[in-house]
């Protein structure tokens, strides 16, 4: 191998991290004095990169520390910013500034995405993976050059370039939609529980609500009017849902156990004797009228035949005294009500297959049977014509 060859060898190292100084001294606005936080701050754990010690070596823990100073710094920004106002419209600029969205955003729009290490695929439309990244840088200027220095990048370099902090502060921002909009895409369901409602040392209303997302507990919230303290209790559950996957995997775990309990048959099978029974009731309420005047002149068929068959019977034994006349003539006026009361209510087919019709007992001594009554009355009429 040449001497050349070997100079270029060296030299590469060098050249990739004086390009690494230039790039961030760029997005910061100053050199960093140690290059190794940031090296740090720009490697994802999917590199699955390890240190010398054998433990993972990525940005998360730059990260957990970049979030705590972007809270106090822009914090402290805002309170000085915004004189006068009260605590609930610091909390929420402070917010709007700091949020998931902002911050992506932010490190796209510096060329911080440009920089960073990770195999994950879309980079750059992850602002998720942007945002962790912006505050990993966070962490290692502060660990770099302590905190007056991520004032500076804050104060100088980001509020005062690139964010219009008085429009962010007065911009309204309706948390309450923004929740509304996920839990109806997640088909969750969600309630405002009000916890208080009472009044301060001069006399104003205050409430407390606290947002329950199948049941599960979510942020709780107060202020000077229902609006105001659902709006606050909106914000905190739309932060916990950014920051904490255990609220997420409890709230659809509850998901989960509802729709399978709502799902699960009923315990009890049905009785099918009712069933049954119930069937029968309504066949018989269902035997229409046309069926029931087919059934009728059939039965009168029948029972014209018959009569006709008693009638020949009775012409052939017929008394010739008085005394059988009249009880043939009372037999006579018998049988006339007996017809007219079978025409009257001449009874169905279905009712006559009625195991439970009691209609046909009586407790009177035998009477004749209308097969008797109609051949005596044709006796009587036959002995009347002669």
């Amino acid at each position: 191998m040449r001497l050349s060859d070997i100079i270029d060898r060296i030299k590469l190292p060098f050249r990739k991290e004086k390009e690494l100084f230039s790039a961030l001294h760029t997005i910061i606005g100053f050199y960093p004095h140690n290059i190794e936080h940031y090296k740090v701050a720009l490697t994802h754990k999917s590199m699955g990169q390890k240190g010398d010690n054998g433990k993972p070596l990525n940005n998360e823990r730059l990260e957990f520390l970049g979030d705590a100073l972007l809270d106090a710094v822009v914090g402290h920004i805002v309170y000085e910013r915004f004189k006068g106002k009260r605590e609930g419209f610091l909390t929420n600029t402070r917010s709007k500034l700091v949020s998931r969205e902002s911050l992506g955003k932010l490190a796209q729009e510096m060329g911080l995405m440009e920089l960073v290490h990770t195999a994950a695929p879309n980079r750059s439309h992850n602002s998720y993976l942007a945002g962790n990244a912006f505050e990993a840088l966070v962490g290692a200027i502060y660990l770099d050059q302590g905190y007056d220095a991520v004032m500076r990048f804050m104060k100088g370099r980001i509020l005062k370039q690139m964010v219009n902090i008085d429009k962010v502060a007065y911009k309204e921002v309706n948390f309450k939609s923004k929740l509304l909009e996920w839990t109806q895409k997640n088909k969750v369901r969600m309630e405002y529980r009000i916890l208080k409602q009472s009044q301060d040392d001069k006399g104003s209303p205050i409430f407390g609500f606290q947002v329950l997302i199948e049941g599960v507990e979510g942020g709780k919230g107060q202020g000077y009017s229902k609006k105001e303290a659902q709006q606050v209790s909106s914000k905190e559950t739309l932060e916990r849902l950014r920051r904490e996957p255990q609220f997420i995997d409890a709230i659809f775990a509850a998901k989960s156990n509802r729709t399978k309990m709502e799902e699960e048959p009923t315990t009890a099978a049905p009785n099918l004797e009712e069933s049954k029974t119930d069937f029968i009731l309504e066949q018989k309420t269902a035997f229409t009228s046309s069926q029931e005047e087919t059934v009728k002149p059939e039965r009168k068929k029948d029972a014209a035949q018959k009569a006709a068959s008693k009638s020949a019977v009775a012409q052939k034994g017929a008394v010739s005294d008085s005394d059988a006349g009249l009880k043939a003539t009372s037999s006579n006026s018998v049988a006339t009500k007996a017809t007219e009361s079978t025409a009257a209510a001449e009874p169905s087919s279905m009712e006559e297959e009625d195991e439970f019709d009691l209609s046909d007992i009586s407790h009177n001594p035998r009477e004749l049977s209308r097969e008797e009554i109609i051949a005596a009355a044709e006796a009587a009429a036959f002995s009347d014509q002669t």
